[in-house]
Parts: C-alpha cells; structure tokens; sequence
C-alpha cells in the first residue's frame, strides 16, 4: 500500500517542564539535546493559533537514526497544551519522514485522514499534523526536512 506513514523519523512526548524532562533522558544516556530550529522558518502556517505554535519550545535527541523529540507548550490553546492539560505527559505524536510533504498530504486525503495543522517553509519542506488521534490513539505527522 502506497502510504505516507511508512518511515518512522520521530517520536514527540509533551511535558510539563522541559528541563526537568532533559535532565532526566540525560541521566539515563539519552542525548545530547538540540533546540529545533526557529518554528519563525514556517511562513505559511495553517494552524489554531500561529502565535501559540510559535512559542512551543521542542528540544529533540538522536538515538541512532531515531529523533526523539520533547515539547513544551505555553498556554496558549495549542493542540499539544490540549493534549497535556487532558491526558498529562506523554506521547503526543509519531512523525514520519518523506519526500514531499505535498503529495504526502494528498496521499492522506485519499486515504481519508483529514489534517489538523500545516507548517511549510519557504523552500516546500515542513509538517502536517492529521486528525488520527480518536482512531490511532496517537496524532499522526509528516515531515519534510529541509535541503541538506
């Protein structure tokens, strides 16, 4: 089956307080840890509140090949501050790499999963959040990174 969700790239887990959360990876060997780059870099955003989104602090670990990723959001009605205030810490979503985050995106849409949010940057690469988390327990995401 021709799907989008076929490379795993990442997993994000929502905390409450981000420090804390890194302290702790890192006292059990997960890291070292990267801010990401400035959520600034997606100009054209669809998402519920654009000043929320841009104030999510992620910080994110190679493990091998494997992006772990940490979000903390501030308080603005984002959907991972939802997230945290309904189900507490933990897993909010499961990102998945491919090659361009548009026709992955039309893909999905056939396959009847709607978005919840989009982020590109000025040259095609970002994200799409889908609505899975009723049905797959999990948010769904793709990712286009950007040119090496």
């Amino acid at each position: 089956m021709n799907t989008p969700f076929a490379r795993v790239h990442h997993i994000c887990i929502a905390v409450h307080d981000m420090e804390r959360a890194v302290a702790y990876y890192e006292s059990v060997g997960i890291g070292p840890w990267h801010d990401y780059p400035p959520l600034e870099e997606f100009t054209r955003l669809d998402v519920p509140d654009p000043d929320g989104f841009r104030n999510l602090s992620y910080r994110y670990a190679w493990i091998g090949d494997f992006q772990l990723q940490l979000v903390q959001p501030g308080p603005e009605p984002t959907p991972q501050r939802r997230f945290l205030d309904e189900h507490g810490e933990g897993v909010f979503h499961v990102g998945f790499e491919v090659p361009d985050a548009d026709a992955a995106d039309a893909r999905a849409a056939e396959l009847g999963i709607a978005p919840l949010m989009r982020g590109r940057r000025a040259n095609g690469s970002g994200f799409t959040y889908f609505d899975t988390a009723d049905r797959a327990g999990v948010v769904l995401e793709i990712r286009q990174s950007p040119p090496a």
